[in-house]
């Protein structure tokens, strides 16, 4: 018997506008799909973003506009988190966490400190002070105020079907950059960088399962860059850019989510905004983006996007109006259909999902 639990990380303070109450927890019926929220574990300010650890026994969450990252112990029947210890960052704005391949330390991106850290992780989960600090180097990107200096927005590692490195790629927003880190045994961390178009602001990630393609969401000129990635040295090459919006699309929209099915056919981004889902087909032999397609988000500010386990539903978390949307996937042409199920959550920012066979 398998049971799926879903946690949503919020945004909870004032300075956000926000309504969000901590880190939610949901039961999902993994028949219909539906779910029964069991608890609501109330933390430090904007449990944001969340990652589990291949156990599936500890959960992280970054608090974003602070400079704390936080452990918690996942029960195993019911889901329900309990604290296990928090740490500095050491930087300020958290903004996304990764976990080394080996499950010994978590990776965080620090947004408003321009610095990407590594804390090391014990034996029951728990979080040790900040090991390695590493400030991004490169020039500001040339949007005033959205780019004054350098601002790491990811950390993901570089994990897929065909690959499984301990490389973390970091878009940097502030820098029009693509970064690309790993630390090794001894010896000082391989920091790879790659420019890209001025004024991009390079957001999120997301990796092709089988062929060696990181495809970016650039917030700031909303456009979608595929880029060719050598697991070996590092380096960076960014291939082809599609816009992910109409060409009539209002000025006031920006890129933010980014997800790709299992098989690789299709890429999904979100437009805050434009408050829509751009659904991209992926090219079987090259992995190259073709002419998006688009779907409402049934509501505003679509922060984030996340694939079910089975890869066959959509979320979609508006953040403004305070919903997570769920999307039924065709089978043949990879859009979007919505569901008519609707979770009504304060102000969510990102979704994970746990799945165990009992």
């Amino acid at each position: 018997m398998k049971t799926i639990h879903a946690y949503v990380g919020s945004r909870t303070t004032r300075e956000r506008n926000a309504r969000g109450r901590g880190i939610s927890v949901y039961a999902v019926d993994p028949a219909t799909r539906r779910w029964e929220l069991t608890d609501v574990h109330v933390s430090l300010d904007n449990p944001s973003f969340l990652v589990l650890n291949s156990r599936q026994d500890v959960l992280y969450a970054v608090h974003g506009d602070g400079n704390e990252v936080s452990s918690y112990r996942v029960d195993h029947s019911s889901g329900r988190l309990s604290l296990l210890n928090r740490q500095s960052c050491e930087g300020r704005n958290p903004v996304h966490l990764a976990l080394s391949r080996d499950g010994s330390a978590l990776v965080v991106a620090n947004y408003a400190t321009g610095t990407v850290v590594r804390l090391p992780v014990g034996a029951e989960g728990e979080l040790g002070p900040v090991s390695s600090l590493i400030p991004l180097p490169g020039v500001p990107g040339p949007h005033r105020t959205e780019q004054a200096g350098a601002h790491p927005h990811q950390a993901a590692r570089y994990a897929t079907t065909r690959y499984n490195t301990n490389w973390h790629i970091v878009p940097d927003k502030g820098l029009d950059t693509v970064f690309a880190i790993q630390w090794l045994e001894t010896g000082e961390p391989r920091i790879v960088g790659q420019r890209c178009r001025s004024g991009a602001g390079p957001r999120h990630a997301a990796f092709h399962p089988t062929l060696p393609l990181v495809y970016v969401a650039n917030e700031l000129d909303s456009t979608i860059t595929a880029w060719s990635f050598d697991v070996f040295s590092g380096a960076l090459e960014p291939l082809h850019t599609v816009s992910v919006i109409p060409c009539n699309a209002h000025d006031d929209t920006s890129a933010a989510g980014i997800a790709i099915d299992p098989a690789g056919r299709s890429l999904y981004v979100s437009n805050r905004g434009h408050d829509s889902v751009a659904t991209l087909p992926l090219d079987g032999t090259t992995g190259m983006p073709g002419p998006p397609r688009w779907t409402d988000t049934q509501g505003n500010f679509p922060r984030f996007i996340s694939l079910d386990p089975s890869g066959t539903c959509l979320y979609v978390a508006n953040e403004r109006s305070d919903c997570v949307v769920q999307y039924a996937l065709d089978k043949t042409s990879g859009m979007p259909s919505p569901t008519g199920q609707t979770v009504h959550t304060g102000s969510p920012v990102c979704i994970v999902f746990k799945t165990t066979q009992e």
